[in-house]
């Protein structure tokens, strides 16, 4: 005989629905929705105007699925509650279908859903009457108060609350609290349960009362550990701490928490608790560990905490983006909105991490889904807009703006963040009005001051003097030395720009052609770009301009990504521990696999001494440049060991470790590989991706192809990779041009300034032998010169630091003296 099928969580919804579906109509109106509530708690003993705040949150929360007030909620809107985890729904079902004191539940007006409460006081409580003073979780029917003692406490606890703040002490905010200045908001999860009073107070702790306090609450505490089951000791400790969070006080709600983890450590609810409140004091690591432990309880029995479940996740996730962990949190949020489909704020918080790490596309996707969950989210909505903002599509994206502003008027992200579309797309008047707007919110943003200062300028001449002003209240705001030099330039491209126009009045045509300069608007500057054949070194021993470009690249991205300043011997220590969380791929595959959130935490230990903003950034121009190659086929892992090699060349060291490591990283990668020597097809395969990744002009589709014969069985030692690695052509010879550049950025040349850009010349100048202008690296790479100083060729002298100038000077002065110098013969005769 088959066994009878096990109900699943739907039809466990479809039958609790249609036991309070009294009237057949396909919806469950109030006085059914009371009776359900009561019915399913009986355990606590509502009042009327319980119920009835109980209810105007569920059906203004789900008004989507309520078409006819007198009909009610829907099915689908009752199930989509037990989706959220406004309720346990197995608990549900095991309160209605187990116990005989529900089973012939009368039926109807509001005046009986009360006597249905009355009658159903079978549980271990029974409410009092004092529950005025109760906060609106504790009321709450999934997440409340299971003792009749706890209640006594808790009111107590409000009681000593209220009476020990003083009115005066609510117009003092702490240090930490949130001001609500139009910033978005988190995406925070407190639990699954109602929302907290809004009541919000901010405490002095030095103040007598607020010690009076401390020493009542202790009382409470000593009375909550004098209960006579180990239960109740339980449930008075996560009453009295969420009580204390809710009114701010963090440190008190935390021993809270800690306590009824230290009497249930198998109970999620204190762990999760705890790492709200360890994040609510800035202390992410711990909170991170709290999360970890209520993640691993919650996952061991999944269907009873499968509520809790996405929100653990969430909060871990927003944990791991204040650690700059991106990848990491994409993963929870992921994991969230796999859990709960309709949980717009994890598809929102998803979204914005993939916009962190680079990657547009999907970070569209979710937030698209994000806006069409919760269409009144402005959050997401900005966050579309930045998306769109950044693949080119500046129309759909200041409609979303748009859409923010419409719903939040006040909203800074959306303001600022549409002055920089609008500065961008060139449309600088509109730009500075955003940049006021934000300032009108906040006066201290001095980023906002910064780029109302560039738009203005871009704007025209009319509002140079507005945008010096703007500069200088910036530089007020925050002495920082880019605020310095950018008044120094801004002072110079006034002179220049003045000096230019008076030039162009007296000729027809015009030489020069706009460009954006290093702020960031365009302008009118007196440099063409010619073509680089004309572009000649004056002897042998120069660099090649075309190899500079190169080099130039791969040094910004050393700079972005920080891996300058990560020593290439951390990344072979990286290699000998790095065994945990990788696996091969394959019995053929050679490679050693990692998720891409694994490989940020190696990540994390390279590059330790970044704040996690920095880190995000590093971790964003990695993701975006050499993870998009490394996992072209969008599986989420990369090969760990190709990885370590294709970052080994721009880490720091002396170049010979530099190509050792990634010869060791080739080594270590392999399954098949001989001590010593590496395939030379790996060797090739791992050539091709250098290229690929840091030269732009190349493709990868062509990078992992079949090699037969003679180099799929060769095997190479190091001294013949080493002729591989340094070929200009095929290989990575750019590798001595970046170490140039690298021991570049500390050499100054004085006084002399670029004759293009007209900043002053850092690293290598380059000076022109007939008309004697200096160009700095980048306008060389770029054969930029000076329109005035048009030539058919140029012939440039390469200076690495002024002693080879010196140097260069002083043999041209003694070539010229001796030259100039009358011989013995040429003595006038007497």
């Amino acid at each position: 005989m088959a066994s009878p099928r096990r109900a699943t969580r739907r039809d466990k919804v479809r039958s609790i629905f249609d036991r309070f579906d009294i009237n057949g109509d396909g919806g469950l109106n109030r006085d059914e929705m009371g009776t359900l509530v009561a019915a399913v708690n009986p355990s606590v003993k509502f009042t009327a105007d319980q119920i009835s705040a109980i209810l105007d949150e569920v059906f203004r929360s789900y008004s989507d699925f309520v078409a006819n007030p007198s009909t009610g909620l829907s099915f689908n809107g009752l199930l989509r509650t037990y989706e959220d985890g406004a309720g346990d729904v197995d608990r549900d079902y095991f309160a209605l279908f187990s116990s005989p004191a529900v089973d012939d539940l009368p039926s109807t007006s509001s005046s009986s859903v009360v006597a249905v409460a009355d009658n159903l006081t079978v549980g271990r409580s029974s409410y009092h009457t004092r529950v005025s003073l109760s906060p609106i979780w504790a009321r709450s029917p999934n997440h409340g108060i299971d003792y009749d003692d706890t209640w006594k406490l808790v009111e107590d606890l409000e009681i000593v609350i209220r009476r020990r703040i003083k009115a005066s002490n609510n117009s003092h905010r702490s240090k930490d609290a949130v001001i609500n200045d139009g910033l978005s908001d988190n995406g925070w999860s407190t639990d699954m349960s109602l929302e907290f009073d809004n009541k919000r107070l901010f405490w002095d702790e030095n103040c007598n009362e607020f010690k009076v306090f401390l020493k009542e609450l202790k009382e409470i505490r000593v009375a909550v550990d004098g209960m006579a089951r180990r239960e109740e000791s339980f449930d008075g400790h996560m009453a009295i701490g969420r009580t204390l969070y809710d009114y701010r006080l963090y440190k008190e709600a935390l021993s809270s928490f800690r306590r009824a983890t230290e009497l249930n450590p198998t109970d999620v609810r204190p762990h999760f608790r705890m790492g709200n409140s360890l994040c609510s004091l800035g202390m992410l690591k711990e909170a991170k560990e709290s999360y970890l432990l209520a993640l691993d309880s919650a996952e061991m029995d999944s269907n009873r905490w499968s509520g809790l479940l996405p929100q653990i996740h969430v909060n871990l996730g927003i944990v791991l983006e204040g650690e700059g962990m991106l990848l990491g949190a994409c993963d929870h949020y992921r994991e969230a909105a796999i859990l709960c489909p309709t949980h717009y704020r994890a598809l929102k918080l998803l979204g914005s991490a993939l916009f962190g790490v680079g990657e547009y596309s999907a970070a569209e996707k979710a937030l698209e889904e994000a806006v069409f969950l919760n269409p009144e989210y402005p959050d997401a909505h900005c966050d579309l807009g930045s998306v769109l903002h950044a693949m080119g599509e500046e129309e759909k994206a200041i409609l979303e703006f748009q859409k923010v502003l419409d719903l939040k008027p006040d909203h800074l992200d959306a303001l600022y963040n549409l002055g920089g579309l609008f500065r961008d797309v060139g449309r600088y008047r509109r730009a500075a009005e955003m940049y006021a707007r934000v300032l009108a919110i906040r006066p201290s943003h001095w980023r906002a001051q910064v780029n109302r200062a560039v738009s203005l300028l871009g704007a025209g001449e009319a509002e140079a003097e507005e945008a010096n002003i703007a500069l200088r209240e910036a530089f007020k705001t925050t002495n920082r030395v880019e605020l310095y030099d950018a008044i120094s330039h801004l002072k110079q491209f006034q002179k220049k720009t003045l000096a230019g126009r008076l030039s162009l009045l007296a000729k027809k045509k015009i030489h020069g052609a706009k460009s954006k300069n290093k702020m960031g608007f365009e302008e009118e500057v007196c440099v063409v770009t010619v073509e680089a054949s004309k572009f000649k070194q004056a002897s042998d021993k120069g660099t090649l301009r075309e190899s500079l470009a190169s080099a130039l690249l791969i040094r910004g991205f050393q700079r972005i990504t920080r891996l300058d300043h990560c020593d290439i011997t951390l990344l072979k220590k990286e290699m000998a521990g790095s065994e945990t969380h990788i696996s091969y791929s394959g019995d053929e595959a050679q490679e050693k696999s990692i998720r891409k959130a694994g490989l940020e935490v190696i990540l994390r230990k390279l590059l330790h001494f970044l704040n996690p903003e920095a880190f995000r950034g590093a971790v964003k121009a990695l993701d975006e440049r050499v993870l998009a190659v490394l996992d072209a086929t969008g599986s989420g892992r990369v090969d760990l060991g190709m990885f370590f090699a294709v970052i080994a060349p721009i880490c720091t060291g002396p170049p010979g470790n530099r190509k050792r490591a990634a010869f060791d990283a080739l080594i270590w990668r392999s399954k098949k590989g001989v001590q010593g020597q590496i395939g030379k097809s790996d060797a090739l395969i791992y050539l091709r991706y250098l290229r690929v990744i840091y030269f732009s002009s190349q493709g990868y589709s062509d990078i992992v192809e079949v090699f037969g014969g003679e180099e799929e069985n060769t095997m190479v030692s190091f001294p013949e990779f080493l002729l591989m690695f340094d070929d200009q052509n095929f290989g990575f010879g750019i590798l001595s041009t970046l170490v140039n550049l690298e021991t570049g950025d500390r050499i100054r040349h004085g006084g002399y300034s670029c004759h293009a850009c007209k900043y002053p010349i850092i690293g290598p100048r380059f000076k022109e032998t007939t008309s004697r202008f200096n160009l700095c690296v980048t306008c060389y790479s770029e054969c930029k010169v000076p329109s005035t100083l048009k030539q058919e060729e140029y012939r440039f002298k390469e200076y690495w630091s002024e002693t080879e100038a010196l140097k260069d000077k002083l043999r041209l002065f003694g070539r010229h003296y001796y030259s100039n110098k009358p011989s013995n013969d040429s003595r006038p005769t007497a």
